[in-house]
């Protein structure tokens, strides 16, 4: 798995490694049970404080993504991963209601809309090699 970050972003730090490392799993790059590396050691490696790999790997602990132990260290989730339940739907509605009206409001389409959000689903199923930091 590569993690890159945008450091120029509007998007919090944490929440773009957050977002990688669920991609990684979503893909099956990170595999169930797999060992992350340790908060100090991504941190050297991403060249970031080790404050904001902490906060991201908490964050995806507390979704149930990770189990973080005192001497396993931050493993992927080896058992039941969550689900998509009437909770995560409506966030996802909420997400994707501004990018909807926006994308509405700039002509596209909603066959166009559709095969981009098809288009990236395929490609996280199905990722090609990228550069970036390897976990």
């Amino acid at each position: 798995m590569f993690v890159e970050l945008d450091l120029q972003s509007e998007v919090p730090i944490y929440e773009q490694l957050a977002d990688q490392l669920v991609e990684g799993i979503a893909s099956g790059m990170l595999a169930p049970g797999q060992a992350l590396p340790s908060v100090r050691t991504l941190a050297a490696d991403l060249g970031i404080n080790l404050h904001t790999v902490n906060k991201a790997y908490q964050a995806l602990k507390q979704e149930g993504f990770l189990e973080i132990h005192r001497k396993k260290g931050v493993i992927v989730q080896p058992g039941p991963l969550p689900t998509a339940d009437e909770t995560f739907k409506a966030r996802l509605r909420r997400d994707l209601r501004p990018l909807a009206a926006e994308a509405l409001v700039r002509g596209m389409n909603e066959q166009e809309l559709t095969e981009l959000m098809q288009t990236l689903y395929r490609s996280i199923q199905n990722p090609p090699s990228e550069g970036g930091t390897s976990l």
